[in-house]
């Protein structure tokens, strides 16, 4: 059944609305600096942009395309550098170290004037990007591996154009948003109100609408890791670098946050066959990849009951869900499979091993590790 249409605010409202948001922004940002002041700025590697669009472009670290080409799609929802939070604690090192041609799409704020951007969009531009990076790797595909919603859009892609594709690795995606299939999808689905689709949404207004709907996630959680990191220097400063990357808002699309909170959590149009992308109905029996999940089970957002549902349906055996523990310093449990210690000793090993398998690729020697 169709929502009706909710009824515009008086202009007057609107822009009281948007100077509040800019005020609480500028804010967050100044929390960020202050952070800076003592040393937990970003300190990310090296990397060239080799292909863009509208609202995207393509990072290329290490300055090589040797070894096997893997993409990272990160979650629209912030900067991308957590993926690269810190020399001890970073996907892009590890992997660079692993042998592979290491990718990372940026996803860019919207610009005045550029027309509202939706699910489609971002799908086509994980596409655009892999075929960038086959060009410059003769022909030879990349595994795509996302975190969170990028993990969403990354199967997405990988159901429309499963060709593109060597694998697909989930980071904490969920697939499935049946009720009761996580905590978090049942208050997003709880809440009545619509995201206007014909406008940039704040990101500080996607900060306080998930603290506000999910306190004990994004708030309670985050404090408990405060206090228990106390005891470890080495948690208090992932913590740290989380929470300075957790101030640094970015706006998104108003048709993005509407396409995520109606197609997805409320009507679950993916694991149904139902989400409809270059004229054409997708669903599991079209994601024809091998795929790689992995799962904390304390995280209320991409947890294993929002996996299984969706590859009980897939048409490929080749299909694997990786379990990691939860951890003290990485603020949400979310966030440990990017950001935690033992899932970079532990758990990345096994990413790299399933990746280099799945990729075709020689696995090297291990080398001295970029910092």
């Amino acid at each position: 059944m169709e929502r009706p249409a909710p009824h515009p605010l008086p202009e007057a409202l609107v822009e009281l609305h948007a100077a509040q948001l800019a005020a609480m922004d500028e804010w967050r940002n100044a929390q960020a600096r202050a952070l800076d002041l003592f040393g937990y700025q970003p300190h990310e590697c090296r990397y060239d942009v080799i292909a863009s669009g509208p609202h995207w472009r393509l990072r290329r670290y290490g300055g090589t395309t040797g070894g096997p080409p893997l993409m990272f799609a990160p979650a629209p929802i912030k900067r991308p550098y957590v993926w690269d939070l810190t020399p001890q604690v970073s996907a892009v090192r590890f992997c660079l170290d692993s042998g592979f041609a290491v990718y990372l799409v940026e996803w860019l704020p919207p610009r005045t004037g550029d027309a509202p951007a939706g699910i489609a969009h971002y799908v086509l531009a994980l596409l655009t990007a892999a075929r960038a990076i086959a060009a410059g790797h003769a022909g030879a595909v990349p595994v795509i591996a996302g975190h969170s919603l990028g993990g969403t859009l990354a199967a997405l892609a990988g159901a429309l154009e499963p060709p593109r594709f060597a694998g697909l690795v989930l980071l904490g995606a969920p697939l499935s948003f049946d009720p009761g299939s996580s905590p978090f999808r049942d208050v997003v689905v709880a809440q009545k109100s619509e995201t206007p689709e014909d406008g940039p949404v704040a990101g500080s207004q996607l900060s306080q609408g998930c603290a506000l709907l999910a306190p004990t996630t994004f708030v309670w959680a985050r404090w408990l890791d405060a206090a228990l990191s106390l005891a470890d220097p080495a948690a208090l400063d992932i913590h740290l670098h989380v929470e300075r990357w957790a101030l640094d808002e970015v706006p998104l699309p108003g048709r993005l946050v509407h396409e995520i909170v109606r197609w997805l959590y409320r009507e679950d149009r993916f694991r149904r066959g139902r989400i409809e992308l270059g004229g054409r109905r997708l669903g599991p029996q079209e994601l024809r990849l091998p795929v790689l999940a992995l799962v904390n089970p304390a995280d209320e957002i991409g947890p294993r009951a929002a996996i299984e549902p969706f590859f009980a349906l897939m048409p490929t055996d080749d299909v694997r869900i990786l379990e990691h523990p939860p951890e003290v310093g990485v603020g949400l449990q979310h966030l440990a499979i990017l950001a935690g210690r033992r899932a970079h000793a532990q758990t990345w090993p096994e990413i790299a091993a399933w990746v280099h398998a799945h990729a075709g690729g020689i696995r090297p020697a291990p080398s001295a590790r970029r910092h």
